[in-house]
């Protein structure tokens, strides 16, 4: 499975139609929604679908046609999606309507030639599940705690200072907070 860092955007015209389409992280998803309503008020369509893991590790899918004829737009969209085996990852099309109708077959082929341009322009990363960790160390251990995560490849996310030292919440593949657990097995305590 594979995923993106950021936001990557390209667009196509057919017909005098605009398609364009953002491939995003799924964690951006709903402010891009927004950010591209705002931004793009003439747009007929923002054509939108994803794909996520639960809580539960289990696949989630959505597609939208948002007042494109049903399974023309949404569902190519995701069959995009599905094809390059993303997770974690969403693709939202806004359409400017050139005055010339695409009938449902070109809508198909507009929507998943719109999708297929933005994943080609992004960087894909090989998805890989993150774990959080809380660990608790003494103000003098601090420093060593930030060097050994940033050896491991390891996100710092939080830190919060207490009375006799910090509890700081790190993130980072298993393989990584194993290794780093090793590494400071003797001045943290897991919490």
């Amino acid at each position: 499975m594979v995923t993106v860092d950021s936001i990557s955007t390209d667009t196509i015209e057919i017909k005098q139609s605009k398609f364009l389409a953002y491939l995003m992280p799924m964690s951006l998803y709903e402010d891009e929604m927004k950010r591209l309503r705002d931004k793009h008020p003439k747009a007929v369509h923002f054509v939108s679908a994803y794909r996520m893991l639960n809580e539960f590790d289990q696949i989630v899918e959505y597609s939208g046609d948002d007042g494109e004829p049903k399974g023309t737009s949404g569902k190519p969209t995701l069959s995009v999606l599905q094809g390059h085996e993303f997770i974690n990852t969403a693709i939202i099309t806004v359409r400017y309507f050139g005055g010339t109708k695409l009938g449902p077959g070109g809508l198909v082929r507009a929507y998943a030639e719109a999708a297929n341009a933005a994943v080609s322009s992004a960087y894909l990363c090989e998805y890989e599940k993150l774990f959080q960790h809380h660990v608790q160390c003494t103000y003098s251990i601090l420093s060593q705690l930030e060097y050994e995560a940033q050896q491991q490849s390891i996100t710092i996310l939080h830190k919060e200072f207490i009375a006799d030292g910090a509890v700081v919440t790190i993130e980072g593949t298993q393989e990584q907070l194993d290794a780093f657990k090793n590494a400071m097995r003797r001045a943290i305590t897991i919490l």
